[in-house]
Parts: structure tokens; C-alpha cells; sequence
């Protein structure tokens, strides 16, 4: 009697366009689960190749009024998004350089 490999769950999260992938490719290949997508994908991608294009981070600590950190928390419940994540469009979305005003 053939034995099943010991599986352990793996949690993450992905954007839902790769989700909806994901289940076409398991109707593709006739496969029965989600799982089974990922372990062949897994089998199949060359990590060693792979080069993350990964911007260190490293935490900070600032000062918010009040009324910012509750905006900040109201938006991010709004998006369903962190509050790093706003911050990060904010100072993305910052000018490169003061303009002159006249």
C-alpha cells in the first residue's frame, strides 16, 4: 500500500489574479486541487535562476497627530490595506524636488 508524503499547510497571500490562474491552470492539467498547482509549479521553477527584485526595508519610527494615525487606520481599513502601505504611497508619491512658488 503506497504511502502519502507528509504534508504541512503553507498560508500566503496572493493577489486574486493569481488565484483565478492558479485554477486555470488545475483545469488545464486536470489536476484536483490548488495544491497540487503549487507543488508542480514549485517542481518546475528554477529558484536558483530566480533574482528578487527586493528593496530592503528596515523599520522607522515617526511622530503622527492623532487625527493623521486615525485617518491613516480609517483609509486602511477602507482599501483593505496596511498602514505601511499607505505610508509607502505617500512618500512614493512625494515631489522629487520643492517646487518655487510665485
Amino acid at each position: 500500500m503506497a504511502t502519502r508524503a507528509a504534508s504541512a499547510p503553507l498560508t500566503f497571500d496572493l493577489p486574486t489574479s493569481l488565484i483565478a490562474k492558479i485554477e486555470g491552470h488545475r483545469r488545464k492539467y486536470g489536476l484536483k486541487t490548488a495544491s497540487d498547482v503549487v507543488r508542480m509549479a514549485i517542481d518546475k521553477f528554477d529558484f536558483d535562476g530566480c533574482e528578487p527584485d527586493r528593496d530592503p526595508h528596515r523599520q522607522v519610527s515617526v511622530r503622527l497627530a492623532t487625527q493623521q494615525r486615525a485617518m491613516l487606520k480609517r483609509f486602511a481599513k477602507k482599501k483593505g490595506a496596511s498602514v505601511g502601505e499607505l505610508l509607502r504611497f505617500a512618500l512614493e508619491g512625494l515631489p522629487a524636488k520643492k517646487t518655487k512658488s510665485r
